[in-house]
């Protein structure tokens, strides 16, 4: 083994322990685990329009119920009897027509 090697082979078995042993007793993530979750605490908060819904009187007139219910069993109705085309080469090209 020539003098060079036997050095470099010493000083890295001399080394890597105290840097596997240094290495242990930091932490490389404080910032990250300070912020941990903040992504998804924004993602929720700029899905909420009023965050103070709660804290106000009666909400906004919209839809009266009667009509709500007549448009959710149109659009129900919809599904169950879906339009069929009279021509079986005609999968997946629109008719035209709504």
């Amino acid at each position: 083994m020539k003098l060079e090697n036997f050095v470099f082979v010493r000083r890295f078995l001399l080394i890597a322990p105290l840097g596997a042993a240094l290495g242990g007793c930091m932490t490389s993530t404080p910032i990250w685990d300070a912020h941990f979750g903040q992504a998804v605490r924004y993602s929720m908060q700029a899905q909420i329009i009023d965050p103070d819904a709660g804290r106000h009187g009666a909400s906004q007139p919209g839809v009266d119920g009667k009509s709500a219910a007549s448009a959710m069993d149109n659009y129900d109705k919809s599904f169950q009897h879906p339009v069929t085309s009279a021509n079986p080469y005609t999968i997946g090209v629109s008719s035209g027509s709504q």
